[in-house]
């Protein structure tokens, strides 16, 4: 089975991430033909593991509980959540149990993890303002999500139940300083400490490592422990920065649930790690220029989150399906080959940026995406319907009501001023010359060109656009609109 892809070593042992065959991908893994493990590390969720072969064999034989650390260091969440993210929902659509933990505690102190500086400390209120937001935006998610999975997969009953976040300020606000050191510090060795990467790290620096953050890594185990301890948690998922955290979890459950398991019984907690996610470019995942990509609608809108992700290069395409979408390793196998027939066609990204939308803004999120990507950039509107349009573009300022007679005796050119496209008759004039100027994706052909009945799309509305990115929706007022 793919498990012996594997290696183990020490009573922690752990696996980095390997490659399986392509002949694997026959199966149609997310139905269930193969094991969860098994079905992670195919698309790439799986950087290090702590006992692989019990954890396998824990994951077979009855539902396990594992939970995911968010920090609160913005009101809501970006396209870099959605590895581990993704990951903690096929433990869920699997059968198995998952926690969302906002640091509402531990983002007043600040991870240390791979940073080179010590963090400014936030102000208890944007954290918990933050929290409050996150604890919604991940529980939106994961009920998209579900949405988005019911249509692909057979989807047990008792797996469409809303995924409830957690806010580890709930058991660390009332814990005195006494009783952390007597209930954690006592078990807690500062050599153990001083060996993870992320303080050595920081201790050969200038800057050095303040107590405070010194002291995170025991907060988070904390917060494995009491997870373990009160809601029988027994996996951690966190990015590949987080393992020596999560081993200090692990560690920490053993000893005070002394005596610790010997080296041939199964362990009592268990650590997943995935990697950090990098554009073909070396770019984290998920900035662009510097700015996040938002998975709040608001923030980043349904049309833009798509056109992210239709520009994904054909280098990153094929990660991009395992990691992101649910689709069956033969789907993805099927698109790629497709794919590569005809790249130009850019069949894998647009697979990839409608299942992802659809996953994080709903069957109409993504049909008002691909409308808008048919309005802005195809020739042909066949397909399009003023309906849709309308849809697409609820509440926005480009659409405009317009009396029927103004909109089939005025020139386009004049249309165009008026409603932004240009500005002015001349500039106007200019792009009806170097045909930049459309009508229905149509380049205007003269001048005078003047609308009539049969150009209005369904005889409702016109979109008028001027170069790349600028457009005006003019409906045709009824009249008894007037």
């Amino acid at each position: 089975m793919l498990l012996s892809a594997f290696r183990s070593s020490s009573r922690l042992r752990h696996t980095p991430l390997r490659t399986f065959a392509t002949a694997s991908a026959s199966k149609n893994a997310t139905s269930g033909a193969v094991g969860l493990l098994d079905d992670l590390s195919y698309r790439g969720y799986v950087q290090d593991v702590t006992d692989p072969q019990f954890l396998h064999a824990a994951l077979e034989s009855k539902p396990q509980v594992a939970y995911l650390g968010i920090d609160p260091t913005a009101k809501s969440l970006h396209v870099g959540h959605l590895l581990p993210l993704m990951c903690l929902l096929h433990f869920h659509v699997r059968g198995h149990h998952v926690i969302p933990l906002i640091g509402g505690a531990t983002g007043l102190i600040g991870d240390p993890s791979g940073r080179t500086t010590e963090r400014e400390l936030a102000e208890t209120d944007t954290t918990a303002n933050n929290t409050t937001a996150l604890v919604k935006s991940v529980e939106r998610f994961f009920k998209r999500a579900l949405l988005y999975a019911d249509n692909r997969i057979v989807l047990a009953e008792n797996r469409k139940i809303d995924v409830r976040a957690k806010n580890n300020i709930a058991w660390h606000r009332d814990m005195s300083m006494m009783n952390f050191l007597r209930t954690v510090g006592v078990h807690s060795r500062i050599n153990t400490m001083l060996n993870k990467e992320s303080v050595r790290t920081r201790l050969q620096s200038n800057a050095g490592m303040s107590f405070t953050e010194f002291t995170y890594q025991l907060l988070q185990a904390y917060d494995f422990y009491h997870l373990h301890k009160n809601f029988g948690c027994t996996i951690q998922i966190g990015g590949s920065d987080q393992w020596g955290n999560i081993v200090a979890g692990i560690s920490l459950i053993d000893r005070i649930d002394a005596p610790a398991p010997t080296a041939d019984a199964p362990p009592r907690a268990y650590g997943v790690t995935t990697p950090l996610l990098t554009t073909a470019t070396g770019v984290k995942f998920g900035k662009t220029a510097g700015n996040a990509v938002w998975l709040d609608a608001s923030l980043t809108s349904p049309f833009n989150f798509y056109q992210y992700f239709v520009r994904t290069s054909d280098a990153e395409v094929e990660s991009y399906l395992k990691l992101f979408t649910l689709l069956s390793w033969t789907e993805i196998s099927e698109t790629m080959e497709s794919h590569k027939l005809q790249p130009e066609q850019r069949i894998a990204q647009r697979r990839l940026a409608s299942e992802l939308t659809e996953l994080i803004h709903t069957e109409s999120g993504r049909l008002n995406a691909e409308t808008m990507t048919k309005i802005m950039f195809e020739s042909e509107l066949a397909e399009v319907t003023a309906k849709d349009v309308l849809a697409a573009l609820a509440g926005d300022r480009c659409v405009q009501m317009v009396d029927r007679e103004e909109l089939t005796t005025t020139p386009v050119t004049r249309l165009a001023v008026k409603y932004g496209l240009a500005s002015s008759s001349s500039a106007a004039r200019v792009l009806v010359l170097s045909r930049g100027l459309y009508y229905n994706n149509r380049p205007v052909p003269e001048i005078p060109f003047v609308l009539r009945d049969m150009h209005l799309l369904n005889d409702e509305l016109v979109i008028l656009k001027a170069g790349k990115d600028k457009i005006a929706v003019l409906v045709a007022r009824k009249p008894e609109e007037s």
